[in-house]
């Protein structure tokens, strides 16, 4: 059972899940939940487990390489963010992030990514992701 309610951690990963877990023990959470699968890249599948969570694993060596937590998820990221909250306010409690234009997100070097609604400026969603994602050897899953 997933805890929806479990601290996002960076590098670790959120409720149960935890980065760098294989798919086949995911196999239970994947046929039990309405979940949608959609292929990203040669090498790169994505879950979607309806407004919880995403899971996406590295198709050449079966790891959770990120996690995002979507709406309906209520766990908080250092204890106090959390999905819906003004981005303002994630700035002032964590200086780390940094606005990519090019992606449309909050990163941080802690291994996190924010998305935020250009309108409402509330954090939409907030995934984190191991680090390998960032080397040249991610794709052939190579870590």
């Amino acid at each position: 059972m997933i805890n929806w309610n479990a601290p996002i951690l960076p590098g670790i990963g959120l409720g149960n899940l935890r980065l760098y877990s294989h798919i086949s023990g995911f196999y239970p959470y994947l046929c039990k939940h309405e979940v949608k699968a959609k292929l990203l890249d040669k090498f790169l599948i994505r879950y979607e487990m309806k407004d919880f969570v995403d899971l996406w694993f590295n198709i050449i060596n079966g790891k959770l390489v990120k996690i995002t937590a979507l709406r309906n998820y209520s766990g908080k990221l250092f204890d106090t963010i959390q999905i819906g909250m003004p981005i303002s306010e994630v700035l002032a409690i964590e200086p780390s992030f940094e606005y990519d234009e090019f992606e449309e997100i909050y990163c941080s070097s802690k291994g996190i990514y924010i998305e935020v609604d250009p309108d409402t400026k509330a954090v939409l969603w907030i995934s984190v992701f191991v680090k390998e994602m960032e080397c040249h050897e991610f794709e052939c899953g190579k870590w």
